[in-house]
């Protein structure tokens, strides 16, 4: 019904469909005083919205009462003078209320992105800062709901929730106080009518959200299912072994049962606004009805009761969404706590305040006594991030117990040993992806937890056996290393890493899109690529993670070459399960059960006749040759 336009808009539609559960969760102390903080930069704006917002809901109430005084000081008097102006006052009004409408528009729409661009850039740049652990352990799809659902969530709090709350608070006082101006008896009668209006909102309010709970889980699933089977690795898995008929058929039952809840929402909400519509009608009756008499017995005059009518529309939708005001603002502020914890979940590496830069020179690594466990998940990570209902509590076991070894500069150290001995750990531990437990592990003499972050960044550079790429060019990918590298250097790295020919003979050169992950690439491609990034980044520190895994012999030929020019003259870690690419190390350590079994050169440890030995017999037992 047209006339229920300011009383039922898609604010009160908005508030039955919020979840009423959110009235039951239990805010952390201080969050309302944060988000105070939050709106602090903001606070002219969000004063002159507000003013706005009560402009807006004077002038609701002012339109009937000129309705009023036209009929009862114009028409009826038959003065036309009188009527003229009154309907010109209107028809100012109506712009009036227009341009405050975009004015209170452009208000909150700079306070909501605003406060959006604050919490996501803090929020971003915190993740960033968190440890490795975080990410192992963390659903990205949970983490970026965060960045997006939450964060809009929380917007909402200083712009629509807000601003319903107060206009919504004036339309009903200063239309109430009209309507007992008017005549108390048809404000009386409107009063008895209010649980017509909100006993109905309730019930579908409740339905609506249940609903809007199973709506947002299946989306989420049917999300869920898209995400694994469009992305490179799970495309190729799915034409390897799928069966695409099955999944078409899986998608599709996720994709009705969408459809059939938007169904149901879709009808509840009709039903919703045509009940009221209804109810609103046979009040309209009433109140004419009633106030139809009292006119008539001269009670008060023809234009109070168009008036009190008029009014009465302006009622009823106040009251219905303020029935719900708990709900939404509860909802504002879980959005805004949820944020909160992912802010207050410190990162375990951080700079110190008096870090100072890693000493300039050639470096030397030394590992003392180190010991290491990986932090539990309480220490890193949310349940609620992680998609489960619990966290891990146990203690986690130990990984590395007393290592201790020194890599000069300029020489490189070889780590062997099985699986889960402890290689990578140690090689994330100069890096400082973690920190060690107990011990040090030092650079030039600087334990690297008193090092700046950026200095590390710049002293080590790290490939490991999945080069990531990013889905950009190949410039924008090796620019990622340093930024201001010019084009020549970028061509040197290229040449040294054995690629420059492969991208010269691409159509687009530098320009080549790898693809997600760099899929558009082979596996040896990739690694060298990933070489030439760390070529020009020109670290003093290489540390090589399974590198040369899983290449071809072709490939892993070209890989090496490249990494001779990388390892020059730089101090340098290489993990290595082929025992034949690290045979002219400097030194090799066996780690075994998270410390070092053995050290020594490669036909030392072979003489040996230990673990390493053993490891060498073991995988040339197949008839492979030893030589590189």
């Amino acid at each position: 019904m047209a006339m229920m336009g300011s009383g039922f808009g898609p604010q009160v539609m908005a508030s039955l469909r919020r979840d009423d559960s959110v009235t039951k969760q239990r805010l952390r102390p201080g969050t309302v005083r944060r988000i105070a903080r939050y709106a602090r930069p903001h606070g002219r704006q969000i004063t002159a919205f507000l003013l706005l917002v009560m402009a807006g809901a004077v002038i609701v109430v002012a339109n009937p009462l000129l309705m009023k005084a036209i009929i009862d000081d114009g028409i009826l008097p038959k003065r036309p003078g009188v009527v003229v102006g009154l309907a010109v006052a209107i028809a100012v009004l109506a712009l009036v209320d227009a341009g405050l409408t975009l004015v209170q528009r452009w208000f909150s729409a700079r306070v909501g992105e605003g406060l959006i661009y604050d919490l996501r850039t803090e929020v971003f740049d915190h993740v960033q800062r968190m440890p490795v652990a975080f990410f192992t352990r963390t659903q990205t799809g949970a983490l970026v709901s965060r960045l997006n659902t939450d964060v809009i969530g929380a917007q909402r709090a200083l712009t629509s929730t807000l601003s319903a709350v107060v206009s919504n608070v004036i339309s009903l006082v200063i239309v109430l106080g009209a309507m007992l101006v008017l005549s108390w008896q048809v404000t009386l009668v409107a009063l008895v009518l209010l649980p017509i209006f909100v006993v109905p909102a309730k019930w579908v309010g409740r339905r609506m959200s249940a609903l809007t709970r199973e709506q947002m889980r299946l989306d989420a699933e049917m999300s869920s299912l898209t995400t694994e089977r469009f992305n490179v690795a799970g495309a190729m898995l799915a034409k390897l072994y799928g069966r695409p008929e099955d999944d078409a058929a899986l998608f599709g039952a996720r994709a009705a049962r969408v459809r059939d809840v938007g169904v149901t929402v879709g009808m509840y909400g009709t039903f919703f606004r045509v009940a009221l519509g209804l109810v609103a009608a046979l009040a309209t009756a009433l109140v004419y009805g009633i106030g139809g008499v009292l006119a008539v017995g001269d009670v008060f005059e023809l234009g109070t009761l168009v008036a009190l009518a008029a009014l009465l529309m302006r009622l009823y939708g106040p009251l219905t969404s303020l029935s719900n005001v708990q709900v939404d603002v509860m909802t504002a502020l879980v959005s805004f706590d949820r944020v909160f914890e992912v802010l207050d979940l410190k990162p375990m590496v951080a700079e110190r305040p008096d870090a100072v830069p890693v000493p300039a020179g050639p470096v030397t690594i030394e590992f003392d006594d180190v010991r290491f466990r990986y932090p539990a998940a309480e220490e890193v990570s949310l349940a609620s991030l992680e998609s489960v209902a619990k966290q891990d509590t146990g203690p986690s076991h130990p990984v590395l117990e007393g290592v201790s070894f020194t890599a000069a500069p300029g020489r490189l150290v070889a780590l062997v040993g099985p699986s889960g001995a402890g290689k990578t750990t140690i090689t994330s531990l100069v890096s400082r992806l973690y920190d060690a437990t107990e011990g040090a592990v030092r650079l030039n003499g600087l334990d690297v937890r008193e090092a700046t972050l950026a200095s590390l960044r710049d002293t080590v550079g790290v490939v490991t056996q999945d080069a990531h790429l990013f889905h950009d060019t190949i410039e924008a990918n090796l620019r990622y290393a340093r930024p201001e590298a010019g084009d020549e250097e970028l061509w040197e790295a290229l040449r040294a890493a054995q690629i420059a020919d492969l991208v010269e003979s691409l159509p687009d050169g530098l320009d080549t899109v790898v693809g997600d992950r760099g899929h558009r690439l082979s596996g040896g491609e990739k690694q060298r690529l990933a070489l030439a990034r760390l070529l020009l980044k020109a670290p003093r520190v290489v540390v090589l993670d399974e590198a040369t895994a899983h290449l071809d012999s072709e490939s892993e030929a070209a890989v090496q070459r490249a990494l001779k020019t990388a390892l020059a003259g730089r101090t340098s870690l290489v993990i290595a399960h082929r025992l034949a690419t690290i045979r002219e190390a400097d030194e090799i350590l066996v780690v075994q059960d998270g410390h070092v079994a053995e050290r020594g050169g490669h036909e030392e440890l072979l003489a040996r006749g230990g673990l390493y030995a053993e490891l060498h017999r073991t995988q040339f037992s197949s008839g492979g040759s030893p030589a590189s």
